[in-house]
């Protein structure tokens, strides 16, 4: 596995080693021993996710104030923009984000360690997506960041109106938001 570096230094993008040939192919999308020696970071997962969404569907940026989940998460079908936002407060990276196009095709993967907010935009006809988390979905500690908050100022990369769950459309501003020390 190919560990690449961010803008936001906790936040990696993961490339495994993909082997194949006219038959298809084959890789390990996931090895505890491996992601641990190759990341430095030693979280066990409990929750696997799997979400299936139309293009246009934008999911975020969601986050639990308590129970916070680090994620690794990838996509099997399609493509999205990915975006991690860094909402601890005493982080010198607080307020900055990253952006990775995932995809089916590419079999990049994102780590995003607890702190963070996330979400991603569908940018293919559909996409098939998997997260593993490090902590259990509370959904009284949920909360939600607005994708379109000026001050974040993120390029989704998708130039129409995002589908919005209701709970997605009255997100609030990083101002707003309950944060992380």
């Amino acid at each position: 596995m190919k560990v690449i570096a961010t803008d936001v230094p906790d936040v990696l993008m993961l490339e495994p080693r993909v082997f194949g040939d006219d038959r298809g192919f084959f890789y390990e999308s996931f090895n505890a021993k491996a992601f641990a020696e190759a990341t430095g970071v030693d979280l066990s997962f409990v929750q696997d996710n799997h979400s299936r969404s139309q293009q246009g569907v934008l999911r975020g940026l969601h986050y639990q104030i308590e129970n916070p989940q680090g994620k690794l998460v990838r996509v099997i079908a399609g493509e999205v923009l990915d975006v991690a936002v860094d909402i601890r407060k005493s982080s010198p990276t607080f307020g900055k984000h990253v952006t990775v196009r995932l995809s089916a095709a590419n079999n990049r993967q994102v780590w995003i360690p607890p702190g963070f907010a996330h979400g991603f935009v569908v940018l293919s006809e559909t996409a098939e997506f998997l997260y593993k988390t490090t902590d259990y979905y509370n959904p009284a500690a949920e909360r939600c960041i607005r994708w379109n908050d000026p001050t974040l100022a993120i390029d989704w990369q998708y130039s129409g109106e995002p589908q919005l769950s209701g709970k997605d459309a009255v997100g609030k501003t990083l101002a707003e938001a309950d944060l992380f020390p």
